[in-house]
């Protein structure tokens, strides 16, 4: 079997990569348009790059790296959806490839990276010096029949994007991303940043995708991101003072509902172990687990 070949992605390459993800991470959403503009405009200040292991002219295996500026942890660095096609698996091209995204981020001044395995992949991290930290949970919902839309308690408002200005949705995504679980906070994400991830993100459904408004306040929201008939919640979360009272579960409701008028028919989502609010309101809404990945921390020298 000929030798891979280890370059740097182009905006190309979307339509291998977006088949590979299909292969091993079938609950991952992320069409070819916005893979192939996550590639050719990555956020500013990231230094995002991704490599790809090509083999017979055929992209194997994929990896990006970049620095965290969405923490206030110094020198924090990412190494994400290392995956290799089950075909080409121990050749070493999982290695080549950790091994380019690392030396990616050592001149940036990196010195605690993350990276995500699943279980089985979970040796190969320890191999390569990377501790397990927390558990990410994968679910998924049928969304046939269409869920119910739901009535809004009095005084509340379940408003789509499309008629809401980005900066309000802005406010309340930074209120609620605060205190997220995970191993280390989202509380320096900039206006510009959170424009490129999500509100100029091509797979956002600002149709679908849903805040509660209440007395003129938004107070949750659910995000919704589509490719096709499949859909991603990428973020669902109401504001510290206004928990407790449904509201979160209220916005998901109705942005499922949406989706699925919408054309939407199945729908995925992630959460850590440790947000047991948002794991029940998954259960609630009848979510069941496909898989689970392992958030993994290495010192970089």
């Amino acid at each position: 079997m000929p030798e891979p070949l280890i370059r740097t992605a182009t905006p190309d390459d979307a339509p291998a990569v977006v088949a590979l993800r299909a292969l091993v991470y079938p609950y991952l959403v992320r069409g070819e348009a916005s893979t192939r503009h996550m590639i050719a405009e990555p956020p500013a200040g990231e230094e995002w790059t991704a490599f790809v292991a090509e083999v017979d002219d055929q992209v194997v295996g994929w990896v990006s790296a970049y620095l965290n500026i969405r923490t206030s942890e110094p020198d924090f660095g990412e190494v994400s959806l290392l995956h290799v096609h089950p075909d080409h698996r121990r050749r070493g091209i999982g290695d080549a490839l950790l091994a380019e995204a690392l030396r990616h981020l050592r001149p940036l001044g990196v010195r605690r990276v993350r990276t995500w395995a699943l279980s089985d992949a979970l040796p190969f991290a320890h191999r390569h010096g990377f501790t397990p930290s927390r558990e990410l949970r994968y679910s998924m919902l049928d969304l046939r029949p269409a869920p119910p839309m739901p009535t809004a308690p009095a005084g509340v408002r379940l408003l789509p994007f499309a008629e809401l200005d980005p900066h309000r949705l802005y406010r309340a995504e930074i209120a609620t991303a605060a205190d997220e679980p995970g191993d280390v906070a989202a509380d320096t994400i900039s206006y510009e940043t959170w424009q490129h991830d999500v509100w100029h993100n091509l797979g956002l459904d600002k149709a679908a995708s849903t805040a509660a408004e209440l007395d003129g306040e938004l107070v949750a929201f659910s995000v919704v991101k589509r490719d096709g008939d499949r859909m991603w919640s990428d973020f669902t979360g109401t504001l510290p003072g206004h928990r407790g009272r449904g509201l979160a579960g209220l916005a998901k409701r109705a942005a499922l509902h949406r989706a699925a008028a919408g054309g939407v028919r199945i729908a995925y989502t992630s959460n850590d172990e440790a947000n047991a609010p948002m794991l029940a309101i998954n259960e609630r809404l009848g979510y069941r687990p496909v898989a689970a990945q392992w958030s993994c921390l290495a010192e970089l020298t």
